[in-house]
């Protein structure tokens, strides 16, 4: 593959949706690797070389490798910055843009997780997290102004956001309330979204119908 293309590892109904919405809404350039999940080839050889961890997304550009969406996220705004998804370095938004980047990975993913499989969290002295209601809520107390994370710039965080609530809404780890809902819907309705969306569903259907 071309080195200068972004090689971008994926596989259908996962984490990895996100990326593909985002590299869709940067109008980006890239050449993607296929996996299915249900046959477990995220954890066979040849990726676990590209990623140890044998998870998705991951990406390769000019010979470097990039995973861990937060990370992903920011590689990629900022390497496409005519599309404005990314505050620059001289805008006063570039550190709560950062910030809710961090948050997602530090604090709402592990949050979510110990809630999902039911497991004890630490003490909110030491937990990473502090608490899952006051994770929520100050999620709530973020986007309840609208319509972005933000306030008014859309960014490619609204789009790590808006794709994880969506899901853990839709698994009901994460409790239905109007701001998250609002905040997916003004999402979802974008053109590159819906492209990302279409895309990653005739993926899924596809891998469905080699299996059976």
């Amino acid at each position: 593959m071309n080195p200068n293309r972004i090689t971008f590892h994926h596989a259908p109904n996962s984490r990895s949706g996100a990326a593909l919405m985002l590299l869709e809404e940067l109008g980006a350039q890239y050449d993607m690797h296929v996996m299915d999940l249900t046959q477990g080839e995220q954890r066979r050889p040849a990726y676990l070389k590209i990623n140890p961890l044998g998870k998705v997304p991951a990406i390769e550009h000019l010979g470097g490798l990039v995973t861990e969406r937060p990370a992903i996220f920011t590689y990629l705004a900022d390497l496409y910055p005519s599309a404005g998804l990314a505050p620059g370095l001289d805008d006063p938004l570039r550190g709560p843009y950062l910030r809710w980047l961090a948050f997602y990975g530090s604090c709402f993913e592990p949050a979510v997780m110990d809630r999902r499989m039911k497991h004890e969290p630490a003490p909110v002295s030491t937990c990473p997290y502090g608490d899952f209601d006051t994770v929520m809520d100050t999620l709530e107390a973020q986007l309840s102004p609208g319509p972005w994370l933000l306030g008014e710039r859309f960014t490619a965080a609204d789009i790590l956001w808006a794709s994880a609530l969506d899901w853990t809404m839709k698994f009901g780890v994460v409790p239905r309330r109007d701001a998250f809902e609002a905040y997916v819907a003004r999402l979802m309705v974008r053109p590159a979204i819906v492209r990302a969306v279409v895309q990653d569903a005739a993926l899924a259907r596809a891998q469905t119908l080699a299996a059976a």
